[in-house]
């Protein structure tokens, strides 16, 4: 059984700053993308920052300058560093990964909890 657990969401003022982590764990043979989508209860649930196995990044035009995603390989970790937040980037963050399990030959997306960030004016 492989699980995703994040943390780090709260409430934070206009202008500051919030750090996302999201752990798989389980019996992972291996992670291939990892990324981060968030959703508010009027929109569908959109992709905002995503890195491949080898740490190449793509970001959604809304974040790009402000947030930052990053991986620990090692911890089985993804990270996103928001900066610069504003009352428009509240909204529930999922993680998402795609993890082949020991003894599979395929990979599987699997999605975190999500975790409520909101931005205070």
């Amino acid at each position: 059984q492989v699980q995703l657990v994040e943390s780090g969401g709260g409430l934070v003022q206009t202008g500051g700053s919030l750090r996302l982590s999201c752990a798989a764990s389980g019996s992972i043979a291996s992670i291939n993308a990892m990324g981060w989508y968030r959703q508010t209860p009027d929109k569908q649930r959109d992709m905002i920052a995503s890195i491949t196995s080898g740490a190449s990044t793509t970001y959604a035009d809304s974040v790009k300058g402000r947030f930052t995603i990053s991986r620990d390989n090692a911890k089985n970790t993804v990270y996103l560093q928001m900066n610069s937040l504003k009352p428009e980037d509240s909204a529930v963050y999922y993680c998402n990964a795609l993890i082949r399990y020991s003894g599979s030959t395929y990979f599987q997306e699997y999605w975190g909890q999500g975790t409520q960030v909101t931005v205070s004016s």
